[in-house]
C-alpha cells in the first residue's frame, strides 16, 4: 500500500470515529428554527435595507445631472441642487446603513446565543461513552471553531446578503429606467458569474467539509497528545506524538491553501465578469449619445451604476465562500446536537423493577443521573428540591440530599449485566451483584477485570448492553441520588465557595466548613490567603491532586447522596496521600450505600465486603478476612500487595 492510500485510508478510519455531519435538508431547517422567533424584527431591518438600497441609487443619477449641467451650459443653480441633493442622499445612505447593521445585530446576535446554548447543552446531553469514543478534540472543535465560524456568519452574511441583493436588484431597474440597452449591455456579464458560481460551489463544497474534519482532527491530537504529556514522556513517544500532530496539521493546512486558491481562483473569474460588462456599457453608452439617443450624463450615470455593482455582486457571490464554510460547520454543529437527542433516546434503560429506579443515560447529564421524588422523599430544611448528578461528587443541579432515615431504605442492584464497547468485545459477562442498604462494597481486581466499566454503569454513565440496574428503595416510586467521584477530578475556576456551592447553591459558609472538615480539607482552605474566598483553577492558586480530591469529596458531603460511587479516587495522590484520602472517603461515606473501584487494596480491608472481577466475571466476593482465608484470587492479590507496602520507599 502507498503512502498515499494510507494516508487516506487513516483519515477514513479516523472520520468514521468522529461525531456525525447533518445533512443539508436538516442543516437548513435548523438555521429556519434558529432565526424564525425574530421574523418581525428581522422584516423591519430588510425594510431598511430596501431604503437604504433606493437611496444609493440617487448618487449616480446626481452625478449624471451634474455632468449634463455643466456640459450644456446650465449655469449653477441646477449643479447646486444635483449636489445638494447628492450630500443629502449620502448622508441618509449612512443613517439607514448604521441602523440596519444595529438591526441585524440584535437579529444575529439573538440568534448566536441561542446556537451557543443549543451546542453547549446537547454537548452536556451526549453520552460520556460517545464522547470518550470520539476524543475532547473534535467536540472542542465544533464548539469552539465551528461555532466561531457560524457566529461571523451570523453577524455578517444577514446584512451583506440582503444589502447587496436589494442594490443589485435596484440597480438593475435603474439601468432600465435610463435606457433597457444599458441594463441588457450589463446583464451580459451575468452568464459568466452564473458559471463561475456553480462552478465554485460545485468544488467548494466538499473541499470546506473536508478542511472543517482536517481541523477537528487536528485539535484532537493535540488536546489527546497535551492531556496524556506524562505517559507520552514516560514511554518515549515524544517524537511519535509530534510526527502525529504534524501529519494532522499538514492535512489541515494542505485543505486550508487549497481553499485559498480556490477562493483566488473564483474572484479572478468573477473580475473578468465586471470587465466585460462595464466595457460593454461604455460601448452602448458612446452609440446612444453618437446617435443622439442619449445624453452624456445618462451615460455617465449608467456606467456609475454598473460599477457600483462590484461590491455588492462580489459580496453576494463571495458570501458563497463563507456560506460554504458556515454550512460545513453548522452541519458539525447540528450533527452533534442531534446526536445528543438520539442517543439519548437510543440508551434509555430498561424498565426497573417496580420499586426501584435505574440511573437515566438519558439524562441532560448522563453521568451519574438520577434523582429523588419529592412527593416521596422529604427534604432537608433550607434545602430545594431537584436531582442530583455529576462527575467527581458535583452536583449539577439543585441538591437534593436524601434524609438519613431514608438511606437504610436504599439498595443497589444490578442483574446479569453485560456491556461492550465495541459489538463483538464484550468488558462484562452476565455480572450480577447486590449492594444492601448501607452496605459498603469495594471492588478489586487486574487491569482491565472490567471494575471502572461495572462501577460507571451502576452510575448511570453507561447503559449496559444487556442487563439491569436498579437503584432505588422498595415500595417508592422515586430514584434516590447516585454520584460519581473518580480520579478525573475538574477544579473549576473560581473561588473554593464557588467550587462547593456547585453541590448545594444555598449552603451558608458554616457548612460549607463542615463539609471541608468531613473531606479532611479544613485545615488547608483556612490557610489560603483568603481562606473559602481564594480563587483556585484556572489563573487562581494550584491545587494538589489530593486537595483536588478532597474538594470533591467534599461536594459529594455537601450533596449528601443516599449512593456514592468512587472510581480508584486516589489512584493519582501517591502513598501518603492515597492513605488521606482513604481516611477521608471512611468519613464521607459513612452511612451511604458505596461503591469502591479499589487502587489500594487497603482500602477493601476496610469494606463491609470485597468483589473480585476478572475478565468481566465476579469471582468471588465476602468479607476481607473469610476471602484471605479462602487462599484464593484475592488471597493472592492481598499477599502481592502487602509484600509491596511492606518494602519501604527506596529500599
Amino acid at each position: 500500500m502507498s503512502a498515499r492510500t494510507a494516508t487516506a485510508a487513516d483519515r477514513q478510519d479516523t472520520a468514521a470515529d468522529l461525531l456525525p455531519t447533518a445533512t443539508p435538508r436538516r442543516t437548513a431547517r435548523a438555521v429556519v428554527e434558529l432565526v424564525g422567533p425574530h421574523r418581525r424584527l428581522a422584516l423591519v431591518t430588510v425594510a431598511v435595507f430596501v431604503a437604504e438600497s433606493l437611496v444609493g441609487l440617487v448618487g449616480p443619477l446626481a452625478l449624471g445631472r451634474i455632468v449634463d449641467a455643466v456640459q450644456q451650459h446650465r449655469g449653477d443653480h441646477p449643479v447646486v441642487v444635483a449636489s445638494g441633493v447628492l450630500l443629502a442622499a449620502v448622508l441618509a445612505q449612512a443613517v439607514l446603513t448604521a441602523l440596519g447593521l444595529r438591526l441585524t445585530a440584535r437579529v444575529g446576535e439573538t440568534a448566536l446565543a441561542r446556537l451557543r446554548e443549543r451546542v453547549i447543552a446537547s454537548a452536556f446531553a451526549l453520552p460520556a461513552q460517545r464522547v470518550e469514543q470520539v476524543g475532547a478534540g473534535d467536540l472542542a472543535a465544533r464548539i469552539g471553531d465551528d461555532a466561531t465560524l457560524v457566529a461571523g456568519a451570523l453577524r455578517n452574511v444577514l446584512p451583506n446578503v440582503a444589502g447587496a441583493a436589494l442594490t443589485i436588484g435596484f440597480t438593475v431597474l435603474g439601468l432600465t429606467a435610463l435606457d433597457w440597452r444599458f441594463a441588457l449591455a450589463g446583464l451580459c456579464a451575468l452568464p459568466i458569474q452564473i458559471v463561475t458560481l456553480r462552478w465554485y460551489l460545485r468544488t467548494s463544497g466538499p473541499l470546506y467539509a473536508a478542511q472543517r474534519i482536517a481541523g477537528g482532527e487536528r485539535t484532537r491530537q493535540i488536546l489527546e497528545s497535551l492531556s496524556g504529556v506524562d505517559t507520552v514522556r514516560a514511554f518515549r513517544l515524544t517524537e511519535r506524538q509530534t510526527a502525529r500532530v504534524a501529519d494532522r496539521s499538514a492535512a489541515a493546512m494542505d485543505y486550508a491553501l487549497r481553499a485559498v486558491t480556490l477562493r483566488s481562483r473564483f474572484f479572478g473569474r468573477l473580475n473578468s465578469a465586471e470587465f466585460t460588462g462595464l466595457g460593454l456599457i461604455l460601448c452602448v453608452g458612446y452609440w446612444l449619445v453618437h446617435s443622439g439617443h442619449a445624453g452624456v450624463g445618462e451615460a455617465t450615470a449608467a456606467a456609475l451604476l454598473f460599477v457600483r455593482l462590484f461590491d455588492p455582486v462580489n459580496i453576494l457571490l463571495g458570501l458563497a465562500a463563507t456560506a460554504q464554510e458556515a454550512a460545513a460547520g453548522l452541519a458539525r454543529l447540528v450533527g452533534a446536537a442531534d446526536l445528543g437527542a438520539a442517543d439519548a433516546t437510543a440508551t434509555a434503560p430498561a424498565p426497573a423493577r417496580p420499586g426501584c429506579a435505574a440511573p437515566d443515560p438519558a439524562d441532560p447529564d448522563p453521568a451519574n443521573s438520577a434523582t429523588v421524588d419529592p412527593d416521596t422523599v422529604q427534604a432537608p430544611a433550607g434545602v430545594a428540591r431537584g436531582s442530583v448528578s455529576g462527575p467527581d461528587g458535583l452536583a449539577r443541579l439543585t441538591a437534593v440530599p436524601a434524609p438519613r432515615a431514608a438511606e437504610a431504605e436504599c439498595p443497589v442492584e444490578a442483574v446479569d449485566v453485560r456491556h461492550a464497547y465495541v459489538e463483538g468485545r464484550p468488558v462484562l459477562h452476565g455480572v450480577t451483584l447486590r449492594l444492601a442498604p448501607g452496605e459498603q462494597v469495594t471492588l478489586v481486581g487486574t487491569t482491565g477485570a472490567g471494575k471502572s466499566t461495572l462501577a460507571r454503569i451502576v452510575a448511570g454513565v453507561h447503559p449496559p448492553t444487556a442487563g439491569r440496574v436498579t437503584v432505588g428503595a422498595r415500595g417508592r416510586a422515586g430514584r434516590p441520588a447516585v454520584l460519581l467521584l473518580d480520579q478525573d477530578t475538574h477544579v473549576f475556576a473560581g473561588t473554593v465557595a464557588d467550587n462547593l456551592l456547585l453541590a448545594r447553591p444555598d449552603a451558608d459558609e458554616a457548612a460549607l466548613e463542615a463539609a471541608l472538615d468531613m473531606a479532611g480539607a479544613l485545615a488547608w482552605v483556612r490557610a489560603l490567603p483568603q481562606e473559602l474566598a481564594t480563587r483556585i483553577g484556572a489563573g487562581g492558586a494550584a491545587l494538589t491532586p489530593v486537595q483536588a480530591q478532597q474538594l470533591a469529596l467534599a461536594r459529594l458531603a455537601l450533596a449528601d447522596p443516599p449512593v456514592a460511587v468512587l472510581d480508584e479516587s486516589a489512584a493519582e495522590a501517591g502513598s501518603e496521600g492515597a492513605r488521606t484520602l482513604e481516611a477521608a472517603a471512611r468519613t464521607v461515606l459513612a452511612g451511604r450505600t458505596a461503591l469502591v473501584v479499589a487502587h489500594r487494596l487497603g482500602q477493601a480491608a476496610a469494606a463491609d465486603r470485597v468483589v473480585v472481577l476478572e475478565d468481566g466475571r465476579i469471582v468471588e466476593e465476602g468479607p476481607h478476612d473469610d476471602l484471605v482465608a479462602a487462599g484464593g484470587h484475592y488471597a493472592e492479590l492481598w499477599s502481592a500487595w502487602s509484600a509491596r507496602a511492606a518494602v519501604p520507599p527506596g529500599a
